[in-house]
């Protein structure tokens, strides 16, 4: 049997990346955005929980600040497992049987 992480110990990626990240380092978000060389608006939405994190802007995080590209994608997998998993009972899907 697995464990089950209780949704409320799942962070949102962006969240993270914005209290233990971004504002310890006192950069604005118009600042990485240029440097990222991507849309204000786009930083902003991840960094505000609006949107998930892509490979890419994982990647970029890991080159500006040292965070490991995988430990990020892996916070936005468990976060939107733990969001899944609030509604699991209204994914009705029975077992899968093999004939013989």
């Amino acid at each position: 049997m697995a464990l089950k992480m209780h949704p409320s110990l799942a962070v949102h990626v962006g969240d993270w990346l914005k209290t233990e990240i971004v504002e310890p380092a006192q950069v604005s978000v118009t600042t990485l955005a240029q440097h990222f060389g991507v849309s204000r608006q786009a930083l902003s939405t991840l960094l505000n929980g609006n949107a998930n994190l892509s490979a890419d802007m994982a990647i970029r995080f890991e080159k500006a600040f040292g965070i490991k590209a995988d430990t990020l994608l892996r916070m936005q997998t468990t976060y939107e497992l733990a969001q899944a998993r609030e509604h699991e009972q209204d994914i009705k899907v029975q077992k899968f049987a093999r004939a013989a």
